[in-house]
């Protein structure tokens, strides 16, 4: 493993201030805390005589995790160093934190969780699901940055395809505007719904450019595609906007719609989208529908 470690005054080599610097301390006193709690006994460790710690200490930590003792040291200094999320995952392991303190540790250390289904469980409420049913006849569904379709109701569920009978791993806009015949045949503007796709993806990717998940998403879709990778080699970048789509369902027909997104955070994450009919034949299309 290879570690990088910076001055950790507060100060960059510029004189400003360092404003990553209250994060690293919340997390060290975080992991701290979750550590002090643990009792040697519950992660099968001999207690011994000579213990003076609460807990576990930082050694037995880093042993449970497999990652080296000067490195969990230093992010209990709050250290400038990089973490994996990799190494989150095995620390949230062994220091058996539950889903809300594993998103906070994820959220501290400023990563992304790659564990399939968790920003989905954390993102999707009871009462978001509520939402989206509640929105019928109108399609809408709930994405993330990536494209993924973290949920949906039965009318955006029947636009493009039976989008349950799918693997949850196939369940992205992008994978399937380039891979699904079916999807693909729903879009009426096809061409440009890639191209303007692949550059929000590439313009979103830039805030997360060592993230697992994104770096597999690219790769799969230029394994899985020759027309992902022409467009994805043009570097075009481009921000989401609002236009009329046009969908052609084999049931009911050609459709429009006008898209309306609302972020469901302060970031440009997880959003929930809703199709709404741009016509009148539309809307009586979408109830048939």
């Amino acid at each position: 493993m290879s570690l990088t470690a910076e001055d950790t005054t507060g100060v960059d080599g510029r004189g400003t201030t360092d404003g990553g610097g209250t994060r690293r301390r919340e997390l060290a006193a975080f992991l701290r805390s979750r550590r002090e709690r643990i009792a040697p006994e519950q992660v099968g460790l001999p207690r011994g005589r000579r213990r003076r710690t609460p807990g576990l200490r930082r050694e037995e930590v880093a042993q449970l995790s497999a990652v080296g003792v000067t490195w969990y040291t230093w992010l209990e200094q709050a250290r400038a160093i990089q973490v994996s999320a990799q190494v989150l995952d095995a620390l949230a392991q062994a220091l058996m934190l539950d889903s809300s303190e594993r998103a906070h540790l994820f959220a501290l250390a400023g990563a992304t969780d790659p564990t399939p289904g968790t920003e989905c469980s954390r993102v999707v409420t009871d009462s978001l699901w509520w939402t989206l049913r509640q929105l019928e006849p109108y399609p809408a569904c709930v994405q993330n940055a990536r494209y993924d379709i973290l949920a949906h109701n039965r009318t955006y569920g029947r636009l493009f395809c039976d989008l349950d009978a799918l693997p949850a791993a196939d369940r992205n806009c992008l994978w399937l505007t380039f891979t699904h015949p079916q999807w693909r045949a729903t879009l009426v503007d096809l061409d440009e719904a890639r191209r303007l796709m692949t550059a929000n993806l590439r313009a979103a990717m830039a805030e997360h450019i060592a993230e697992p998940a994104w770096k597999s998403l690219v790769r799969r879709l230029r394994q899985a595609s020759p027309e992902f990778r022409e467009i994805w080699d043009r570097h075009e970048v481009v921000q989401p906007a609002t236009k009329v789509k046009r969908f052609h369902h084999p049931g009911v027909g050609l459709m429009h719609f006008t898209p309306t997104e609302l972020w469901l955070g302060p970031n440009a994450g997880p959003r929930l989208a809703v199709y709404v009919p741009d016509d009148a034949e539309t809307q009586e299309r979408v109830e048939e529908l």
